[in-house]
């Protein structure tokens, strides 16, 4: 009776050990970078916009929820059928990206606590439902670039 628990056991803990094995990282956290940020050089004194691409390489969805900066107030806005309009959180896929690009979802910054020149950069903190803050620079570019890349 003795040695049929041997092989019994033996074969539960080897299930259990391979269980482990081969498991997806459908459950890992979120893990966010930003990348191709940039503000094209305000033309006004009181607005100005913000584009970037928020990547997720975690198994687990987040959501942007707000964006602070020194700036000013900043909002995500999207554009839809040519309209613009404050954005709810949007969300950033699990193993994907969020692209916030001119003629879309984007980065509106509203009541300029300065008028940032090219070059400069500005500082933004990026707020999400799961995870902790994610801080970005985004350079100051002429008020006519377009990217070539990354958007």
């Amino acid at each position: 009776m003795r040695r049929a628990a041997v092989p019994v056991a033996a074969a539960l803990g080897a299930a259990l050990l391979l269980g482990g094995c081969g498991a997806d990282d459908s459950a890992s956290p979120a893990q966010l970078s930003v990348s191709a940020a940039y503000m094209p050089r305000p033309v006004s004194d009181s607005m100005a916009a913000g584009f970037l691409t928020l990547t997720n390489e975690g198994g687990t969805k987040d959501e942007l929820t707000s964006v602070t900066s020194d700036l000013g107030e900043v909002t995500v806005h999207e554009t839809t059928g040519g309209v613009m309009k404050e954005a709810g959180p949007l969300a950033v896929p699990a193993h994907g990206r969020l692209v916030l690009e001119s003629g879309g979802s984007h980065l509106m910054f509203e009541k300029l606590t300065r008028r940032p020149k090219e070059g400069e950069k500005v500082s933004v903190e990026l707020h999400f439902a799961h995870s902790g803050p994610v801080r970005a620079e985004l350079p100051v570019k002429p008020a006519t670039y377009r990217p070539a890349t990354g958007h």
